[in-house]
């Protein structure tokens, strides 16, 4: 079997890294395995695909920041790249982030339409059936339901600095997106499937494949963390974000520090040089890390995890966490609270920065050590990459009217 997945980078990125872990797992069953990628330098991968060039990446984020029509631009860079899809002729092709100003969502599926092959699309975010965002359950949005129009996070991304293309954006996608023959769409978490049943691609297949971690590197890991921060006798409460905005929470955090006991102390890493400067004195700030060996070290030095999310499709770092042995705390919202259970964690209200406060007290009463065993068995038992991913072989299998060897 022949597979193609597109994705807007390869190796890099949580994206990028699931696209390549299930790369790997179809080489090691006897399979071809192709990624097409659309911006940065490939990884982890020896048969990719460049879609375009950084002048095209450009020219995409022109036509977005100004006349808000994010994946509108690329058209040229995707005519090409069509013509290398003829070439390659795979039998099954795989969709991932088809945002990221690199495609040409129009070109793309009129291309699909027409060659009728077997199609996985797996949904990192809502950007697929709304108008602009891909993200809008945590100011409350449900336009996407009915048809986008006046957008309220027309300045988030993909950030438009004029135009509200947002009402013309979500008919034209849902004429360009529907009518695919054989397509079935993926999603991480039961929350992301359900949007997707209420959206105008109800009519598709919807499967839940949850995303997967490296347990041979997310595990209780020995390091010299607390000694370098003068943490030894500190009560840590750590909280990770590629990105802190206020839809990751960042603001719950500084309100914690505020009303912190002596003997406690926050980490927070994915903070910008900006942010750490602004910080506390009882918030430590590290910036973003791409080694997640470095992560596992923090993740198990830490005596509870926070993520006070706002919205989150299904919150990979929670379930890192807990194959650290970190038990978590997270806001009831989206699919964060898929990852964890009664014995590995607390789930509270969103945005009851009370009641947060609170149920950190709790954890730090019951110590750490209570919840670990069963946060890593929790961890190993269903977030496995390579038994989820090896999922997507089966999914592949249905899908396929070839017989697969």
């Amino acid at each position: 079997m022949r597979v193609l997945q597109i994705n807007s980078v390869c190796g890099i990125g949580s994206t990028g890294r699931i696209a390549t872990d299930i790369h790997k797992i179809l080489i090691e069953n006897g399979h071809e395995s192709y990624i097409a990628y659309g911006r940065d330098e490939p990884k982890n991968c020896d048969t990719t695909i460049k879609i375009g060039t950084k002048y095209d990446n450009y020219s995409h984020v022109a036509v977005t920041r100004i006349y808000d029509k994010h994946g509108f631009g690329s058209k040229k860079a995707t005519e090409e790249f069509i013509k290398k899809i003829e070439v390659l002729d795979p039998d099954v092709i795989h969709l991932h982030n088809i945002h990221g100003y690199y495609i040409n969502i129009e070109i793309l599926f009129n291309y699909l339409k027409k060659a009728d092959k077997p199609v996985i699309w797996t949904l990192h975010d809502c950007w697929a059936f709304t108008g602009h965002c891909a993200y809008f359950d945590f100011v409350g949005c449900v336009k996407w339901k009915s048809g986008c129009f006046d957008c309220p996070e027309k300045k988030s991304y993909p950030a438009s600095i004029a135009k509200d293309n947002s009402e013309n954006n979500f008919f034209n996608k849902k004429d360009i997106f529907n009518g695919v023959n054989n397509l079935t769409i993926v999603t991480p978490s039961k929350w992301l499937a359900n949007l997707v049943n209420d959206s105008f691609l109800s009519k598709y297949t919807v499967e839940v494949i949850n995303n997967g971690i490296d347990l041979d590197i997310f595990q209780p890991t020995e390091s010299d963390f607390r000694q370098k921060y003068n943490l030894e006798n500190k009560f840590v409460i750590l909280g990770v974000a590629s990105t802190w905005d206020r839809r990751k929470g960042f603001k719950y955090f500084i309100q914690l520090s505020n009303e912190l006991e002596s003997d406690a102390v926050i980490v927070l890493v994915g903070l910008s040089e900006k942010q750490k400067k602004e910080l506390p004195k009882n918030i430590i700030g590290i910036t973003r890390t791409d080694s997640i060996e470095a992560l596992a070290k923090i993740y198990t030095t830490a005596d509870v995890f926070v993520n006070p999310t706002l919205e989150e499709v299904m919150g990979l770092t929670n379930v890192e966490a807990m194959a650290c042995g970190t038990p978590v705390i997270t806001f009831n919202t989206g699919g964060s609270i898929e990852c964890i259970d009664e014995k590995t964690g607390i789930i509270v209200e969103k945005g009851n920065s009370i009641k947060l406060r609170k149920v950190i007290g709790e954890i730090k009463k019951v110590e750490k050590a209570f919840y670990s065993e069963a946060c890593i068995y929790r961890a190993n038992t269903l977030f496995d990459k390579n038994d989820r991913y090896l999922e997507y072989l089966n999914t592949y299998q249905n899908s396929s009217t070839i017989e697969l060897k």
